[in-house]
């Protein structure tokens, strides 16, 4: 029953349409081995394993019926930022205490619309913001991944670290997730998953709990590219409840992937070069561009010269909207209320209990950037750097379809060796922040190891809305590197 764990969503899909399993065995298979691994990982903050029984039997009996959903009777796991009726969301923070939301997002009512079940939430950096899944109320999520020879617990990347580490470790046929600034792609790279941020707008963002509005955007992140793109076909739709959501039909992105690459015009941009990338991962972005010549692609060097500005803009606008989202936390109607003697008081103590460092950290950084005397000379210019970032993506897809590069500058640390160096977390980013300051999709899929023996993502970047060429890209990179599952099941001893 076990094995029934290793499948990817598409293999778990033909099994179920085919009667080799039923969803409930599927189901009992996943929460058996969540029982096993969890305290070691830690991935699942809350796992619900009669809701997904429950689910299991309905989706059993629509199977035989011959009424099965797209994703029917596939269990998930769901990050803890995603509101869903009846069942605690936190954000993965003490502000939230034990919220319980009376309503659903819009993404996971798709998701459940289309038949598939909740296996539980997914832990996370406290309202996304982290690298390295170390800021979560619920402790940090430790990777499946050890470097060779060695038993440190790595990092499973932030802020879906819980949904990276759980694809990783077989505990969730696939998961949803959210990317700001990389949080869907950076985790993805570090434990050898495929992770896709679509273009903002593609997929609603009711029902999340907001960081920073303009930047967030909600994708999948899963076993292979095929999952990746059943995952979003089911995700995605227009909703009248986001004014930021897009009226455009979503496409067959399975179909899309099967597509040839043959012609397809590759972009290198000489930018992402930076000072301290380590070689493994320029040697790795030359196979990257060597497998998709080989399948058809030319190859063509091109420049965003703003890319150097990204991070700084992204670390201003992002807390700024954040400062801003966040301010709605005060313990009056829902959440954590800590009592003062009065009602700044009541504010004041509910936030300082409530908020973790890193949170308090940007929140100040985005109070301060937003101030009188400084919103012009912070804010603003930050705004102004982002629709030059766009307009040099804008100008490079006039010659070209898709963006190559590393999705990160190095590959899984271990817990500690970053966190008490913000700019070195930040530093994380380099590579992914410039996809959600332009609004653009961009997806992370595996491509190699590390002298370590760790994962080693590449990252596409498309034209709006051009999810379906990023997903026939990707499939070239997956053949030729192959799948990267950790070469030991050591949370399962």
């Amino acid at each position: 029953m076990t094995e029934l764990t290793k499948l990817t969503l598409a293999e778990a899909r033909k099994g179920l349409a085919a009667k080799d399993f039923t969803s409930k065995e599927l189901t009992e298979a996943h929460i058996a081995a969540i029982e096993k691994a969890n305290t070691a990982i830690n991935a699942f903050v809350l796992a619900t394993p009669e809701m997904a029984l429950e689910q299991a039997a309905a989706s059993d009996a629509r199977i035989a019926k011959g009424e099965a959903g797209a994703l029917e009777g596939l269990p998930l796991g769901i990050k803890d930022l995603f509101c869903t009726k009846g069942v605690r969301t936190t954000a993965c923070s003490k502000i939230l205490d034990d919220f319980t939301p009376t309503y659903e997002s819009t993404v996971t009512q798709n998701l459940w619309n289309a038949g598939a079940l909740m296996l539980g939430k997914l832990n996370n950096d406290e309202f996304a913001m982290g690298s390295s899944n170390e800021t979560s109320a619920f402790g940090p999520v430790v990777s499946p991944w050890r470097r060779k020879g060695s038993n440190a617990r790595l990092v499973p990347g932030g802020s879906s670290g819980g949904s990276s580490a759980a694809v990783a470790a077989d505990l969730c046929l696939a998961a949803t997730a959210t990317d700001t600034g990389g949080s869907i792609r950076q985790p993805a790279a570090l434990t050898g998953t495929v992770g896709i941020k679509p273009t903002y707008g593609r997929c609603s963002r009711w029902g999340i709990v907001a960081f920073a509005s303009s930047l967030d955007q909600a994708g999948p992140i899963a076993k292979t590219v095929e999952d990746c793109a059943i995952m979003l076909g089911a995700m995605a739709s227009h909703d009248p409840k986001d004014t930021t959501s897009v009226d455009l039909p979503v496409p067959d992105y399975v179909a899309q992937m099967k597509a040839s690459v043959k012609g397809l015009r590759v972009g290198v941009p000489k930018e992402y070069r930076v000072e301290g990338m380590s070689a493994e991962i320029g040697q790795l972005w030359e196979e990257g561009v060597a497998w998709l010549k080989a399948a058809g692609a030319t190859i063509r060097e091109i420049s965003l010269p703003h890319t150097k500005y990204a991070l700084p803009a992204y670390y201003i606008v992002a807390p700024a909207e954040a400062s801003s989202n966040l301010a709605r936390y005060d313990g009056v109607r829902y959440g954590l209320r800590v009592p003062g003697k009065d009602l700044i008081d009541t504010y004041e103590q509910t936030r300082a209990a409530g908020f973790g460092k890193e949170v308090k950290r940007r929140v100040l950084i985005g109070t301060y950037v937003l101030s009188a005397g400084y919103y012009d000379a912070y804010y603003l210019k930050a705004q102004k750097v982002r629709s030059l970032i766009k307009r040099d993506f804008d100008e490079a897809f006039r010659d070209i379809d898709v963006v190559l590069t590393p999705t990160t500058p190095s590959p899984a640390f271990a817990f500690g060796e970053k966190s008490g160096d913000p700019i070195a977390m930040y530093l994380e980013d380099i590579f992914t922040v410039t996809v959600n300051m332009a609004g653009l999709p961009g997806i992370s899929v595996p491509a190699g190891v590390s002298y370590e023996g760790t994962p080693l993502g590449l990252q596409l970047i498309g034209k709006p809305f051009d999810e379906g060429t990023l997903f026939r890209a990707a499939k070239v990179i997956e053949d030729a590197a192959g799948r990267f599952v950790p070469p030991e099941r050591w949370w399962l001893a």
